[in-house]
């Protein structure tokens, strides 16, 4: 296959297949170098491109050649699509084989049907799963990285933890990824694997719906508070609070994520005939359990939007507790997009709320934004109709007449009400030194006078 590569895509992805250096010519040509890829084993295609002189040819192919799989974006996605990849017996997956002939710097498609290692009954099958367990893996990978990023240890948190259902996760994550550590020794998952894993999808079920009652109830109680001081402090105790459920909540995809790659391998081991209905419903179970999540931190994005608005409308009453109350309400924004970004939803799936909370985050986060006063003008993307009296509490103003505007309004009315208190408290002062003054004028004996005579 000199200068020739084949390619499969299931939608998502696209696997290369050929030689290494033109793989690596190809991705530089079409901008794929710059998409996540991952070397895809396809010594694993074995097993299922047939027996006889086929298997022998296969062989042959395996030596001088590799694969990688590489996640579609939009962008790349228009750059495969000129390719004319042909639809395939296998539903989703389509196939091209394209060539370099000589020097020329275009690739062109080869009107040629799959290669022997592709030709198996199952082969293309079995490599639209693979391409589905590396897509998996990718989203995995994803989690581990926002974990690290909002520095919260799993373990701990649920180590913290009286709930028996908590408790069990430690367990089960401990299995999965013993597991998935015996798979990529072994190329399978054997039976006795399996038998260890099965059991699990319940516990981590259970703990994610426990993460998302959590979420559901500080949303909730968020709601209930009215004064905006509360309001301050509520947001302030919730964030963190936040941050530990999501972080819980995210470990439990990632687990699940886990399991489905080794279950995917069992059915293909076990029962290849199932295995593309199997593909489609676990990704169907998939969407479903991301969309209650979207649920869920959609209505805790949407209780921060009503803080914001609430905090912008107070401002001028509230100087101190609505640039808290927006500064808190932004820093839990920040956790839940960026775990929703990790899960792939996206604004298509998002309400207008979470929208415009996404925009504001961009534009925080490209700003370098992080200061409290930093916070209340980018919130103010949300309550439009107050912003204005909500930087006007901040905005500089000529407080002695000189003509030079030397400090914030909210400052310098904060500082007219101390020297009033002072002024008041001065005068109280002296009304008491009065008083005590008369006394002694009047009768009161001195300290002189108290003293027994001495001889």
């Amino acid at each position: 296959m000199s200068n020739e590569i084949e390619l499969v895509s299931d939608g998502d992805g696209l696997v290369a297949l050929g030689a290494s250096d033109d793989i690596e010519r190809f991705f530089l040509s079409t901008g794929l170098d710059q998409a996540p890829s991952r070397e895809l084993d396809v010594h694993r295609l074995w097993s299922y491109a047939g027996a006889g002189g086929t298997a022998l040819q296969v062989g042959a192919d395996l030596a001088a050649n590799s694969g990688r799989w590489v996640k579609l974006t939009a962008q790349s996605a228009e750059a495969v699509k000129k390719f004319g990849l042909m639809a395939t017996k296998t539903p989703g997956v389509s196939h091209a084989m394209i060539g370099q002939p000589g020097d020329i710097t275009q690739w062109l498609q080869i009107a040629q049907a799959p290669t022997a290692l592709l030709s198996g009954p199952f082969a293309l099958t079995a490599l639209s799963t693979m391409m589905q367990q590396r897509a998996m893996q990718e989203q995995m990978d994803e989690i581990v990285e926002y974990l690290k990023e909002i520095g919260e240890k799993v373990d701990d948190i649920l180590r913290g933890q009286k709930d028996a259902v908590l408790a069990d996760m430690i367990g089960v994550d401990l299995i999965i990824e013993d597991a998935l550590t015996v798979r990529d020794e072994v190329g399978r998952v054997s039976e006795v694997t399996w038998s260890k894993v099965q059991a699990c999808g319940m516990t981590i079920a259970r703990t994610q719906g426990y993460a998302l009652r959590q979420l559901d109830s500080i949303a909730e109680k968020l709601g209930k508070k009215a004064d905006l001081g509360d309001i301050a402090k509520a947001t302030r105790e919730a964030e963190p609070r936040v941050r530990k459920w999501l972080a819980v909540l995210a470990r439990t995809v990632q687990l699940q994520d886990g399991v489905s790659i080794l279950e995917l391998d069992r059915v293909l081991d076990a029962t290849p005939a199932d295995v593309e209905a199997h593909q489609a419903g676990l990704t169907r179970a998939r969407q479903n359990r991301i969309q209650v999540i979207a649920s869920s931190t959609g209505r805790i994005l949407s209780q921060m939007n009503e803080t914001v608005q609430r905090a912008n409308a107070s401002v001028l009453l509230n100087p101190f507790d609505a640039p808290s109350a927006v500064k808190s309400s932004n820093l839990v924004a920040v956790s839940v997009l960026d775990l929703r970004g990790r899960l792939g939803i996206e604004s298509g799936d998002e309400s207008e709320v979470a929208k415009r909370w996404r925009q504001a985050v961009a534009e925080m986060r490209d700003n370098a934004i992080s200061t409290a006063s930093d916070g209340v003008r980018i919130a103010g993307r949300f309550g439009a109709e107050t912003f204005d009296r909500a930087t006007e509490a901040f905005r500089a103003v000529d407080s002695d007449g000189d003509g030079v505007a030397d400090r914030p309004r909210a400052a310098a009315v904060a500082e007219k009400a101390g020297a009033a208190v002072k002024g008041r408290a001065s005068s109280i002062s002296d009304t008491f030194g009065s008083m005590f003054a008369r006394k002694r004028d009047t009768g009161a004996p001195s300290a002189q006078e108290d003293r027994p005579d001495q001889d």
